[in-house]
């Protein structure tokens, strides 16, 4: 859709002044602090115009306009200039996210679960990388005693999971040590899709005097890593209640409703491939998301997805910033992963 440059100029300053004041925009106020080149009746033409188009809603018959989620979106894809943090800026954000080892990956994913939170002002999430996606760096089992073994999995995305097997028989330390060596020279490199029968049985070939030790061992650990799709961390869950339009109760309780289920955001979060993704009130598929706009962005190990950092909050969102926040916190975790990975 090309409107031409004169309702790009209008439809931007209205989005502007809604996104700043979230009262219905006028044509006079846009005439007064925006567009003074423009007079009020041909201002108020191109607002009819724009309504005409469905990018524009007229709440109140003698109130001013305020966006739809088709106005939102031309504005997000056709009209705003993304607003990067200034270098200053980004090298706080370096220095906030410093880690000294990857084994700390917890710590710099709440880290900026709890910067994006502060700086944008809306609710932030933070997925961490999943099993699903990450490949076998090292498995180490460890006797804890003679039919107990935790198995200590290591990925390339850093990601360490204990699982604690017990065994049908007992184990011997000579015993621990040749899984070891096998379930690493067999498994190490692959993910969790690509240890299928195929893998399974040719370990097995090895092992056939440990078969029902293995077959404990290593059921455990696949059941384990399939079912990790990443934890979810949220922060600013309150800032919601600072926008004026989750007065309403219905609105503010969808809202709660949708971050208190965790499950679910996890699955908003995974869903999109996406570098960086921006969902606009109706876009998003659940009901209790559909007053919200939602933007993610993915931070990456040699240009692998592994995790998703986003911002969910009125679909009035000052896009710009978010946008421009997000990219650059991406730019950064992914280059902190794959320095220290």
């Amino acid at each position: 859709m090309d409107l031409g440059e004169r309702k790009k100029r209008i439809l931007h300053a209205i989005i502007n002044d809604y996104i700043e004041t979230a009262e219905p925009v006028g044509s006079r106020t846009i005439a007064k602090k925006y567009l003074t080149d423009i007079s009020p009746a041909t201002i108020r033409n191109e607002m009819a115009d724009l309504e005409d188009l469905g990018l524009l809603e007229q709440p109140h018959t003698s109130a001013g306009r305020v966006p739809s989620d088709k106005g939102y979106r031309y504005y997000v894809d056709e009209i705003m200039e993304v607003k990067y943090p200034t270098p200053q800026e980004i090298e706080r954000i370096k220095y906030m996210l410093q880690i000294t080892t990857i084994n700390e990956i917890d710590k710099i994913i709440k880290r900026t679960t709890k910067l994006l939170s502060d700086v944008t002002k809306y609710t932030s999430a933070v997925l961490t990388p999943s099993m699903k996606k990450s490949f076998i760096k090292s498995l180490q089992l460890i006797k804890v005693t003679d039919t107990d073994v935790v198995a200590v999995v290591v990925t390339d995305t850093g990601i360490i999971k204990n699982v604690v097997i017990k065994t049908p028989k007992k184990v011997t330390d000579s015993t621990i040590l040749k899984l070891n060596n096998i379930l690493n020279e067999k498994l190490v490199g692959l993910s969790i899709n690509d240890i299928g029968l195929s893998v399974i049985s040719d370990i097995q070939n090895y092992m056939i005097e440990y078969s029902e030790i293995f077959s404990a061992v290593i059921s455990v650990i696949y059941e384990s890593l399939k079912e990790d799709n990443g934890e979810i961390y949220l922060e600013g869950t309150t800032n919601i209640f600072d926008y004026p339009e989750y007065d309403d109760k219905d609105r503010a309780r969808s809202f709660l409703s949708l971050i208190e289920n965790k499950e679910l955001l996890a699955h908003i979060f995974s869903e999109s491939s996406d570098n960086l993704c921006v969902s606009i009130g109706c876009e998003n598929e659940l009901d209790k998301a559909k007053d919200c706009s939602i933007v993610k962005a993915t931070y990456n190990i040699a240009d692998k997805n592994i995790g998703t950092i986003g911002i969910i909050g009125p679909k009035r969102m000052d896009y710009p910033k978010v946008v421009g926040v997000l990219k650059s916190i991406s730019c950064i975790l992914t280059e902190i992963f794959e320095n220290n990975l």
